[in-house]
C-alpha cells in the first residue's frame, strides 16, 4: 500500500496517535492504586476511559489503512517506569503522582503537536482525533494543578 502523500500522513500521525495513547494508559494504570483522593483517582480513570475510546477510533482507521498501530517506545516506557516508581519510592503521595501525570502529559501534548505540524496532509478524521487526544492531555493537567 502506498505510504507517501496523504495516505502516508495519515497513516504516520495515526501511528502516533496510537503509541501516545498506549503510553497514557500505561502511565495511568501504573499509578492509579497509588492515588488516595477519590476525586483524583476518578479523574484519572476517566482520561483512560477517553483514551481508550480514542483508542478504538485510532484502531478503526488503522485497520483501513491495513496498518496495525505503533507501541510506544520500549526505552521511554522503561524510563517512565523507572521515574515513576523512584519517585513513589521516595515520596509516595498524590502530589506526586500529579507531578509525574503533569509532566506526561506535557511531554504527550509537546509531541503530538509537533506531529499534527509534521503531517499536514494527514486526512481530518486523523487530525481530528490527534486535536482530541491533546485537548484531553491538557485538561487532565489543569484538573490536577489542585494536587501538585
Amino acid at each position: 500500500m502506498n505510504k507517501t502523500g496523504r495516505d502516508g500522513d495519515t497513516v504516520k500521525l495515526l501511528r502516533e496517535c496510537d503509541a501516545g495513547i498506549k503510553m497514557g494508559v500505561q502511565s495511568i494504570e501504573e499509578v492509579i492504586d497509588r492515588v488516595e483522593d477519590s476525586e483524583f483517582s476518578s479523574l484519572l480513570s476517566d482520561c483512560k476511559s477517553q483514551h481508550e475510546k480514542l483508542s478504538a477510533e485510532v484502531g478503526e482507521l488503522l485497520g483501513k489503512h491495513y496498518d496495525d498501530g505503533k507501541s510506544p517506545n520500549p526505552i521511554a516506557t522503561g524510563m517512565s517506569w523507572i521515574k515513576t516508581n523512584a519517585k513513589l519510592l521516595a515520596e509516595p503521595a498524590d502530589s506526586t503522582i500529579a507531578d509525574l501525570m503533569t509532566d506526561g502529559c506535557n511531554m504527550g501534548v509537546k509531541s503530538l503537536s509537533r506531529y499534527i505540524n509534521q503531517y499536514k496532509s494527514a486526512d481530518e478524521k486523523s487530525r481530528d482525533i490527534a486535536e482530541r487526544l491533546v485537548d484531553i492531555e491538557l485538561r487532565l493537567t489543569e484538573d490536577i494543578r489542585k494536587y501538585l
